[in-house]
């Protein structure tokens, strides 16, 4: 399977959980940011420990034909994709992984080789029988380091024990400038439209440059990209705005359910526009993941054990995935953007196009974003704002 298979089956699986987690009640009325690419590494690590109905139903999951895919997949991920760019002048770029261990048992040597040398993981052995608190504290104090500060707290009060085995963890941070930054002088407060009819006001970006959109039949795409480096990576947000003010599930559904809808849609060409305005946002998101990942079907890692690979031990059958944690960050201003995502897995013993001179392109109402690099694929971040001024 080459890089471009494995980042389509990436971006498929990114918009499986974020129609499924956008469209619950309980999601229905906020925004929303996560990073689908950090859940599916940190999944990409557990089949890798897993075997049997486990590791089957994880890599239909992620879509994959085999761990081997996965491993190789996450590699390039790691030296390639998100390897920081900011010494070639592109985006700031952090993307790392972490192990724990309970220093009474030892990883099974083919997993340790993975783990450390496709997904370049720091190995690190801790006391969770007796010091589960301070373990915690290190994985939290670890996730907020590496992602600037930007994530605290990942794993919630007592989400470890004494029962607890292993911690595989993900935190990735990114900041880049717009490649056209908007001038602050220029931006003023109109009215985004909320979905029960109410309005707020809201700070607006504006600018007269032109602009990468495209316009459709019932929504517009509008593409920033972000100051490039001396490589060949390109790092872009995606806008997409529905024409009504209430189609944005609509939308994000058609997205989620056509396997080559960005690589058809995504706007090529800038265009001169009319009314441009871009709301100014920040959002910070948090999740426990297990209940949104056994509705898509995701169901054994959590119950039936299966991850017999991760450790030399007679216990080892017994091991089983108790949640996995998710948090992320997005700030998007004049400047660029900063955004930031953490996941944690605990794993324990158990018991038809429009075409137009001139295009407007006005976000005043809830809508869909992703963070892309472009040369792969790749997507970083997606979410939804349902409100600019709701955090």
């Amino acid at each position: 399977m080459d890089l471009r298979e494995s980042i389509t089956n990436q971006t498929n699986v990114s918009f499986t959980i974020a129609n499924h987690l956008f469209s619950k009640v309980s999601h229905k009325e906020n925004n929303i940011v996560l990073s689908p690419l950090s859940l599916q590494v940190v999944l990409s690590i557990i089949a890798a420990g897993s075997e049997g109905p486990t590791q089957q139903q994880l890599l239909e999951f992620l879509q994959s034909k085999s761990t081997h895919h996965l491993n190789s997949f996450a590699s390039q991920l790691v030296s390639v994709v998100l390897a920081n760019a900011a010494p070639a002048g592109g985006p700031l770029l952090s993307f790392v992984n972490g192990v724990w261990i309970e220093q009474t048992l030892t990883l099974h040597s083919s997993f340790k080789q993975i783990v450390s040398t496709d997904f370049k993981a720091n190995l690190s052995s801790v006391d969770f029988h007796n010091k589960a608190l301070e373990v915690i504290k290190e994985v939290n104090l670890w996730a907020e380091k590496e992602t600037n500060g930007l994530i605290k707290d990942l794993l919630p009060p007592r989400s470890v024990n004494s029962s607890t085995s292993l911690i595989f963890a993900n935190a990735l941070y990114f900041k880049g400038a717009w490649n056209q930054k908007f001038d602050a002088s220029e931006t003023k407060d109109y009215d985004f439209h909320l979905m029960n009819d109410i309005s707020v006001k809201v700070p607006f970006m504006t600018s007269k440059k032109k602009q990468f959109i495209r316009a459709y039949d019932d929504f517009k795409v509008l593409g920033l990209p972000y100051k490039k480096g001396e490589d060949k990576r390109q790092f872009s947000m995606y806008i997409f705005l529905p024409n009504s003010k209430d189609g944005l599930s609509y939308l994000v559904e058609k997205v989620a359910s056509e396997s080559e809808f960005l690589r058809r849609k995504l706007p090529l060409e800038k265009v001169e526009v009319g009314d441009f305005r871009i709301p100014k946002f920040a959002i910070s998101f948090g999740l426990e993941t297990c209940d949104v990942l056994k509705e898509l079907g995701l169901v054994l890692p959590f119950s039936e054990g299966g991850l017999t690979k991760m450790v030399d031990s007679v216990g080892s059958s017994n091991l089983c995935v108790s949640n996995i944690f998710h948090k992320s960050f997005i700030e998007v201003n004049e400047e660029g953007t900063e955004a930031a995502a953490a996941s944690a897995a605990v794993v324990l013993i158990r018991g038809t196009m429009y075409v137009s001179t001139q295009l407007d392109f006005v976000a005043d109402h809830p809508f869909l974003f992703l963070i892309r690099e472009d040369l792969t694929g790749t997507i970083i971040f997606v979410g939804q704002v349902l409100n600019p001024l709701a955090e």
